[in-house]
């Protein structure tokens, strides 16, 4: 399918102004997660905090970067067409919605948090302090859900009116947050004889608040201040939730694999846990700067196009998505596989986060670093189905991964230890993204060249040659530098790597991507 130059622009616009604003969330992240890691490891301590996250957590990427978004946005762009009182009058009807319905299982979660961490890490009941240690932390955390919900109404509502940056930036707020607790609470808790992980559970939950709060005065400048609704239950609101029902399983596939990832390496070796988590964390970071902002810039423009009745530009839409994720995600992929243990050896390796660590979570990160293309092309597919109104197709394709990836790691990680919990959820995104694909090829009769023609051939290619560019660095001693050096050598491979996949593509007859790819990023950085 040949690919509108103003629409790949378009969309390589939006896509932009969310990735450049998720990088410098992410970067905070990554500077939580390095001190997380300096503070405490990957100890029982981080398990027990990790766990009890991943309760909240499940349903904060429901609702954040999930099925809400999905089900809300087009529906929201709907009503927006017809008058800005009505979609104002949307929004305000599922923020109460929203608010009772987190807010009711966020007290569920607190009243029977024992139950759930029985069910979710039945090997810490042989403990009684790291159990009741996580019981605390998730009753600590609960509220984070409410917060972060409703972060998620505020964003997709300025998403649709094509606001970008500031939303993006927003989880920033919460990475910033967690440091300021962990580096202002710690040493008090500590003082007064309680576990300083508490700091962490405290920073999540204020860090939620925040993420929504951040994005209040936007709300206002576009005239959507808070109403109370003359009722709740609208036939748009009843839509949205109609959609989310059945949407929650099609977006739960990768947040169950993670939790029968969790409840899995509980029973393995201590500190597993901690190990899927920083690697899965740096696995994100092109996740979330990439695939989700191209996805959620998709959502818009694809939605957009198709109520108006476009399925042209619509088409066109998805193409130019898919074929930018591609060309984005792969010089990702040659980096975290190629490149692992340099990386956690230089983000992580310092306070209680040993050499040993470095190496499982770098054998871990390589399981997760091969699902990026297959990653970028299911974020971007499963919001295509909840905008054509086929939300059931999303649904059918998480269960066939869910219970593969419980199937194949209920087999082997007994033999070959928690790097198959990794590369388990890499396989069952895969199994989830060709069943999209199939199904989205016969439902809007694309042609088969639309997923594998010349270009994605040449991508592929360039792809090769950026990773046979690796071996000229073979003979550099990178773990026993000073951690500048590191950095220098580290950010040399990197840059070379994306030198040669950036060659490779002009050479190839690829110069209007990459050009306009760079043109955009320079425009950004001057106008910063």
């Amino acid at each position: 399918m040949r690919l509108s130059q103003n629409k790949f622009m378009s969309v390589l616009k939006s896509s932009l102004k969310m990735a450049i604003a998720t990088f410098f969330s992410r970067i905070l992240g990554l500077v939580r997660e390095q001190v997380m890691a300096a503070y405490f490891g990957a100890s029982g301590l981080t398990d027990a905090f990790l766990v009890a996250y991943r309760i909240p957590n499940l349903l904060r990427d429901l609702f954040a970067e999930g099925a809400f978004s999905s089900a809300f946005v087009p529906t929201f762009v709907e009503a927006n067409q017809e008058s800005k009182e009505k979609s104002r009058e949307l929004m305000w009807q599922l923020f109460w919605l929203l608010f009772f319905i987190t807010g009711s299982i966020c007290l569920g979660i607190m009243i029977f948090a024992p139950e759930l961490i029985s069910l979710f890490a039945p090997a810490f009941k042989n403990d009684p302090d790291k159990f009741n240690l996580t019981v605390n932390l998730t009753r600590i955390m609960a509220p984070f859900l409410t917060f972060v919900s409703l972060a998620a109404l505020f964003m997709g509502v300025l998403n649709s009116l094509k606001v970008f940056f500031i939303p993006a930036l927003a989880p920033a707020s919460y990475n910033v947050m967690s440091i300021f607790c962990m580096l202002g609470l710690s040493g008090f808790l500590a003082s007064q004889g309680m576990e300083p992980i508490y700091s962490l559970g405290i920073g999540a939950m204020l860090g939620g608040f925040m993420q929504a709060a951040v994005q209040l005065p936007l709300i206002y400048k576009y005239h959507l201040k808070p109403m109370w609704p003359k009722k709740f239950w609208s036939e748009r609101s009843k839509k949205v939730f109609r959609l989310l029902g059945p949407g929650l399983f099609g977006f739960a596939a990768t947040q169950i694999n993670l939790l029968v990832t969790t409840i899995l390496a509980t029973g393995t070796l201590v500190g597993a846990t901690s190990w899927l988590n920083y690697s899965f964390r740096l696995f994100q970071l092109p996740v979330g700067i990439l695939s989700v902002s191209i996805g959620n810039s998709n959502l818009v423009h694809f939605s957009e196009a198709w109520k108006k009745g476009d399925k042209s530009l619509a088409k066109s839409t998805l193409a130019s998505s898919y074929f930018l994720s591609f060309v984005t995600v792969m010089p990702a992929l040659v980096i975290l596989y190629g490149l692992s243990d340099e990386i956690v050896n230089l983000i992580f390796e310092r306070g209680r986060f040993d050499r040993e660590s470095t190496l499982y979570t770098g054998m871990a990160l390589r399981m997760y670093a091969i699902g990026l293309p297959f990653y970028g092309l299911y974020k971007i597919l499963v919001p295509t189905f909840y905008a054509l109104d086929r939300q059931k197709v999303p649904v059918l394709a998480s269960l066939v991964s869910i219970a593969f990836n419980i199937s194949f790691c209920l087999l082997l990680t007994p033999r070959y230890g928690f790097k198959i919990l990794a590369l388990g959820t890499t396989l069952s995104v895969l199994v989830n993204a060709l069943i999209l694909s199939i199904t989205l090829k016969k439902t809007l009769n694309l042609p088969l060249d639309f997923y594998l023609n010349t270009r994605i051939l040449k991508i592929i290619v360039a792809t090769s040659l950026a990773w046979a560019s690796l071996s000229l660095w073979g003979m550099v001693d990178f773990f026993n530098q000073s951690i500048w050096l590191k950095a220098l050598i580290l950010g040399s491979q990197m840059l070379g790597i994306l030198v040669v996949y950036a060659l490779s593509l002009l050479i190839f007859g690829e110069r209007s991507a990459v050009e306009g790819f760079v043109s955009k990023i320079l425009k950004k950085v001057k106008r910063s």
